[in-house]
């Protein structure tokens, strides 16, 4: 066959396309594992949902919290469609305004351990040592001791003084979100130290040394190299700080009367519940739905993050 022939034959059979390339990335792998877990792809809706509802909610339901029906105590009507508390206190305004400052107490205090434990089991891990010793222990003491007596005893000693200064709003809320996040970075620390222990001694940490890198800049590259524990810790985190708001704030301890939380929305109606059960079952219900919600989307990071499972 001349060449040419061999040519008017090449154009002429079909051509094989030539396989796509296919782009793989962290957040793209990431979203593939993720949307294949149903309920966390649910949770993280419902939990955005509850954001956006608590967050324009307010703005479109006008009523005031604080306002006082006084023909309408413990009763269901057109102008109160999820009802009333025993003071004519409107249940939907309080509930909506209530969510900004459960899910921001979740939010806040959740910041607050992670950044401690990050800090806490990165130099305990990294360093190792007697700095290791020490910080393992510190984190064994607070890990045996029972939380909500500690927590009761710091709200007692320090309320009164950062009221004082940040007034009682602004005073409680730095107060619960810094007692919260203040006893619960114990998890995060060990997960961090467990990382930076396995971490410093892989090949481009020996090659970071070489180079001459510092401390802080060798720490900077292994924290994204555990970044998937501290997500999911940082998650599941947020369910338990709303819960111990709520915990705090059912007891009375939490903001005061006319700042209405969750909690404190259950506090209140505990004297009804028998006239008027929809004034704690609504709350109840919101705090139930938010820490659910959460954690499953904590259960789907877990299996997201997870390099070892299939795309």
């Amino acid at each position: 066959m001349s060449t040419t022939e061999m040519t008017a034959a090449a154009a002429i059979a079909p051509q094989t396309p030539a396989p796509a390339r296919y782009n793989r990335s962290l957040i793209g792998d990431t979203w593939r594992r993720f949307r294949r877990h149903r309920l966390a792809v649910i949770g993280a809706f419902l939990y955005l949902a509850m954001v956006l509802m608590t967050v324009m909610g307010p703005l479109m339901w006008r009523t005031p919290i604080n306002d006082i029906d006084f023909t309408a105590s413990n009763s269901f009507s057109a102008q109160h469609p999820l009802g009333t508390d025993d003071l004519g206190r409107d249940t939907m305004a309080r509930v909506l305004w209530g969510g900004r400052v459960s899910i921001a107490v979740g939010l806040c205090a959740m910041l607050v351990a992670i950044t401690i434990g990050v800090f806490v089991g990165a130099m305990a891990g990294f360093f190792g040592g007697w700095i290791d010793i020490a910080l393992s222990r510190v984190i064994e003491v607070f890990l045996s001791v029972p939380q909500l007596p500690l927590l009761l005893l710091v709200i007692y000693l320090y309320r009164n003084s950062l009221v004082a200064t940040f007034g009682p709003e602004m005073g409680v809320f730095l107060m619960i979100v810094g007692v919260i996040g203040g006893l619960n970075w114990m998890a995060t620390a060990r997960l961090v130290r467990a990382g930076f222990v396995t971490q410093r001694e892989r090949e481009y940490v020996e090659a970071a040394r070489c180079l001459g890198a510092g401390s802080m800049r060798i720490i900077k590259h292994i924290l994204p190299n555990i970044l998937s524990p501290i997500i999911v810790a940082g998650t599941l985190s947020v369910g338990a700080s709303m819960i111990a708001e709520s915990t705090l704030s059912f007891l009375g301890l939490g903001f005061p009367p006319d700042v209405p939380t969750w909690g404190r929305l259950l506090f209140d109606a505990q004297n009804f519940l028998t006239i008027a059960p929809a004034t704690a079952i609504i709350p109840g219900t919101m705090i139930f739905l938010a820490v659910l919600s959460i954690n499953f989307v904590g259960d789907g990071l877990r299996d997201a993050l997870d390099p070892r499972r299939a795309l």
